[in-house]
């Protein structure tokens, strides 16, 4: 069956400029454009529109998608099946979030008594969920699948203290680089800041593990834009003050 761009657009629930710009962007062109100019898609174009959908889903950026579908050896079968696990761990987690929210909801009319450790259920598997969907293949090729397991064990393990004291200090490191970096220091506190934030993660720092990542927030653009929202040229600011810092 053949889809114009209005159809699919209703079909798939999305708008026709989306559609157009996946156009654009070389994500999904129609298989072909009819002679009075209206884009026809059809059933390779609505397989591959529902495999967007699926990664958009799970957050991935449209380059990314763009990369894996266009690899020599993408597989559907095996993309739906881990398609269908990542949705199970993201409905796992809402349950928990909403069952969080009810007793919450509970505790304040006076019905339960809910401990503090509870409040935070929820939330800390979903920060280890969002790191694995944006950053699993990078972090886990560099650091092995053993470590990484490690570091989000020590993360879900973190008392609600623990988490408050985290946030305190990503809060400090931010400031810190932005100060640093609009004084021109790289030799500052960011960096011993910044260690003492990894070992909230890590089991062990070593200086080698430390400039490998600090070089691969210079290198990989997902990581090179959470840092320069803190501050334009962070990422690679940060890289090099760790060279500094690690001697």
């Amino acid at each position: 069956m053949e889809y114009t761009i209005n159809e699919l657009a209703k079909t798939a629930g999305v708008s026709t400029r989306t559609l157009r710009y996946y156009d654009q962007c070389g994500l999904l062109p129609p298989c072909r454009v009819s002679p009075n100019g209206y884009r026809i898609y059809g059933q390779k174009e609505v397989d591959r529109l529902q495999q967007i959908l699926f990664y958009r889903e799970l957050a991935m950026p449209l380059a990314d998608i763009k990369k894996i579908l266009e690899t020599a050896d993408f597989d559907r079968m095996t993309a739906l099946e881990n398609h269908l696990s990542a949705l199970r761990a993201k409905r796992g987690r809402l349950d928990l979030l909403i069952s969080n929210a009810e007793k919450t909801i509970k505790t304040m009319k006076g019905e339960t008594v809910m401990s503090d450790k509870e409040k935070f259920e929820g939330f800390l598997k979903k920060q280890v969920e969002d790191n694995e969907a944006q950053y699993r293949e990078e972090i886990r090729t560099k650091y092995g699948d053993e470590r990484v397991g490690r570091s989000n064990a020590r993360l879900l393990k973190m008392s609600p203290e623990r988490y408050a004291e985290l946030e305190t200090l990503t809060a400090e490191l931010n400031a810190a680089l932005r100060a640093a970096l609009e004084q021109g220091d790289p030799a500052g506190k960011a960096c011993e800041l910044h260690k003492k934030w990894l070992c909230f993660y890590w089991d062990s720092y070593s200086k080698e593990a430390h400039l490998a990542l600090t070089q691969l927030y210079a290198d990989d653009p997902r990581f090179t834009a959470y840092y320069d929202k803190i501050a334009p040229g962070c990422a690679a600011f940060l890289r090099d003050a760790a060279v500094i810092y690690c001697g």
